[in-house]
This record gives C-alpha cells, sequence and structure tokens, in this order.
C-alpha cells in the first residue's frame, strides 16, 4: 500500500479515494498526500494513443466494396476534471490496451457506418470531408468515455476489385491528355512569339531599307535641281554676248533641258518604283514571293507600256506634222491647178468652139494611138483580099484612118459641136 506523499509525471493523473473525500480526487500530474490505511490511490494514463483503424470490405452507397485504413490519435482528457472523472469511470483499473481496444472498436463502427453513406468517389476525391466526418461523429461518442480524438486522417484506400485503379486510370489518362495539351499550346505560343519577333526584325529592316531610299531619291532630285541651275546660268553667262544667236539657241536649250529633266523625272519614277519593288521583293523573300514576281512583272509591263504609249504618242505627232505638210502641199497643189483650170476656164469662155477644136487635136494622136495599140500585141497578120482596092499596109492603115475618121461624129454626139464646121480665128 503506497502512502504519504505520491507523485506523478504529466502523462498520467492521480485518482485518490477514500476518508476525507466525497469524491475522488483527481490530480493530473502533480502529487498528493495519501493517508494509511484510509485512502486509496490509483493512476491512469494521459499519454496519446496511436489507433490504426482498418475497415475492411465495407459497402458504399453505390453497392462498391473498399477497404479504408485510418490513423487517428486519442487520448483521456486531463485538463477537464468533467471528462477525466468519466474516464475514471470507465477505464481506471483497465490497461491501456484495454482503453486502446475499447476507442478503437467505436472509431471502426463509426468509420464504417460513413462509407456506407458516401460514394467511392466521394471517399477517394474528398478524403478531408470523409475524415472530418468520421471525427466529428467519433467525437462525440468518445467524448462521452472521457477520451479525445486529437487527430484522425486516412492513410490507404483500396479495393480489390480495380474501381479505384479504373478512376486512376481515368484520371492519369486526363492528366496526360493535359499536359500534351498544354505542351501543345506551349509549342504553338513559342512558335507564334518566334514568328512575331521575326516578322517585327523583318519589318524594321524594311523600313530601315525604304528610309535610305526615300533619302536617297531626294539626295538625287536635290542634285538634280542644283545641276540644272548650274547648267542654266553657266550657258547664260557663256551665250550673253550672242543675243539675237543667244535667244534661239537659249530657246534651243531650255527644250533640251525641258526634255532632260522629263527625263530625269521618269528615271526618277522608274527608279522609285524600282525601289518599291525591291522593297517588296525583300518583303516576298519571307512571306509572298509569287506576289513579289507578279508585281515585278506588272511594273514592267507597266513600263513597257509607258514606253509603247511614248512611242506611239512621238510617232502620232510626227505623223500629225507630216500630214500637216502634205495637206499644205496638196492644198498649194489644189490651188495651182484651180487657178490653172480657171485660166483654162476663161480661154474657152473666150475662145470658145475653137479651144475645143485645138483641144481636140490635140487628143486626137493619143485616140489613134489607143486604137492602133492592139495591133502592137500582134505577133503575125494573115490577110486576106479579093484584089479590089488597096492591099496589105496601106489596107491596115486604111483601116485605122477609118475608125479615126468617125471621132467627129462621136464628139457631136457627146458635145453637140460638129468640129468639121468649126474655123478658127486668125489669131491662132
Amino acid at each position: 500500500m503506497v502512502h504519504g506523499f505520491v507523485t506523478c509525471g504529466p502523462n498520467e493523473a492521480l485518482v485518490v479515494s477514500g476518508c476525507c473525500h466525497s469524491k475522488p480526487l483527481l490530480v493530473p500530474g502533480g502529487r498528493a498526500f495519501v493517508w494509511p490505511f484510509v485512502q486509496q490511490v490509483q493512476r491512469i494514463s494521459l499519454n496519446t494513443m496511436t489507433l490504426i483503424v482498418e475497415s475492411p470490405k465495407v459497402y458504399t452507397n453505390q453497392g462498391v466494396a473498399i477497404s479504408v485504413t485510418g490513423i487517428a490519435q486519442v487520448k483521456i482528457q486531463g485538463q477537464n476534471e468533467e471528462m477525466l472523472m468519466m474516464a475514471c469511470q470507465q477505464f481506471l483499473g483497465k490497461t491501456d490496451e484495454q482503453i486502446r481496444k475499447v476507442a478503437l472498436e467505436t472509431l471502426e463502427g463509426h468509420q464504417r457506418a460513413i462509407m456506407g453513406t458516401m460514394s467511392v468517389e466521394e471517399i477517394y476525391k474528398d478524403r478531408k470531408k470523409f475524415s472530418k466526418q468520421v471525427f466529428e461523429v467519433a467525437s462525440s461518442d468518445l467524448v462521452n468515455m472521457g477520451i479525445t480524438v486529437v487527430s484522425y486522417t486516412i492513410k490507404d484506400i483500396r479495393d480489390e476489385e480495380g474501381y479505384l485503379r479504373a478512376l486512376g486510370m481515368a484520371r492519369t489518362a486526363e492528366v496526360k491528355r493535359d499536359a500534351r495539351i498544354g505542351e501543345a499550346e506551349a509549342r504553338r505560343d513559342a512558335t507564334i512569339r518566334e514568328a512575331l519577333a521575326e516578322e517585327e526584325r523583318m519589318a524594321a529592316r524594311y523600313l530601315n531599307d525604304i528610309d535610305i531610299a526615300h533619302s536617297l531619291r531626294d539626295f538625287e532630285l536635290k542634285k538634280a535641281s542644283f545641276d540644272l541651275e548650274v547648267q542654266t546660268k553657266k550657258a547664260e553667262a557663256e551665250l550673253a554676248f550672242e543675243l539675237q544667236a543667244a535667244k534661239t539657241r537659249q530657246r534651243i536649250k531650255e527644250e533640251q533641258m525641258h526634255i532632260k529633266v522629263i527625263e530625269r523625272a521618269q528615271a526618277i519614277q522608274v527608279e522609285e518604283q524600282e525601289i518599291m519593288r525591291r522593297s517588296k521583293e525583300l518583303e516576298a523573300i519571307i512571306r509572298q514571293p509569287a506576289e513579289a514576281e507578279r508585281f515585278r512583272l506588272e511594273k514592267l509591263a507597266e513600263a513597257n507600256r509607258n514606253r509603247c504609249i511614248l512611242e506611239a504618242q512621238a510617232d502620232a505627232e510626227a505623223l500629225r506634222v507630216k500630214g500637216e505638210a502634205m495637206a499644205y502641199a496638196i492644198e498649194a497643189k489644189a490651188k495651182a491647178e484651180a487657178e490653172q483650170m480657171a485660166k483654162k476656164a476663161d480661154a474657152w469662155r473666150e475662145y470658145k468652139d475653137a479651144a475645143l477644136v485645138d483641144m481636140v487635136l490635140d487628143t486626137m494622136p493619143k485616140i489613134v494611138a489607143e486604137v492602133a495599140a492592139p495591133l502592137t500585141q500582134t505577133k503575125r497578120i494573115v490577110m486576106v483580099s479579093s484584089g479590089d482596092g488597096e492591099i496589105g499596109a496601106a489596107k491596115m492603115a486604111g483601116e485605122v484612118l477609118s475608125i479615126v475618121a468617125k471621132v467627129p461624129e462621136v464628139v457631136k454626139q457627146m458635145t453637140g459641136v460638129d468640129i468639121t464646121k468649126v474655123h478658127p480665128r486668125t489669131s491662132w
């Protein structure tokens, strides 16, 4: 029998009962005086007990059998006198193993009950919710025994039918799919960013080339303008002493300079078009080579068309000038012929029939030549005569003259003038 001063560590409590105490004296982690023979002292452990709560093959609300292993930390509450009293009433005199068995069976029952109200997916995916429910339900019962549940967690969830493995495979497939998608999107974004960076670099390069081309064009334009002014002043200084000739030469020079300016302007335009073409061609090396080729061909075709137009305009101008000269010559010739015809008309009005006879006589040899023309084309002539009259060449000449003798009758029928009765004036 223990008596006198009795002490205990912080992990246990003293329970003194007997004389002088209407109810047991509870001393958690301290000392007490025990009278011999009239008082009794007992000890109760306050150590934390680790419980492995196993619930094999419990059917969930879906009818799937799974096994759950939980880890619980429990201890007899020594800070609360009421709970410590209830623990003394329940477990005083029992070993730690017996106390652990009571708490374990209580937790196993509540764990199985909670498993039956939840689905496999809820237990598997939301373990915190399951642990919380088991903790709350088990704590309400164990408190009545003076035991506090310090913590409860799920250690393992398994099944023998492969249900959880199927869920894991599905989730694994989803994760792998999301990973592949994420990787593809990352590669796509990287490629897009690289393309954008390259595009910005090329755009900056093109802008720089365009600025250089613009500066070169401005320099050429100003230089051409300065050259024009210098050449003009020089020509004026050199040709100032020749006033009359200088005026003519100056006009010629101005026209030449105007032509040069036009040619230079056209050359500048061609250069600008070439610069634009080169810029587009540089751009097309990366993006649109076919479009650049088309653009170059269009520009060449346009330049060729402009050249053809200018050549056609020059030819048209030359034809116009030539036509005007020919028209002037024809006009002058027509005026001369009209004047000659007018003089002839005046002469005919003055001499009347005599002039007509004179014209007929001038035309007579031509008529005779036309009548005899078929004979000049004859290679051989065979003449047959009865012996009366002329024969040979005389006969042939007579035939021609007989045709010519009919000319006055034809003239009379056509003009009404009998040339055989017209006598020329003595002035002839």
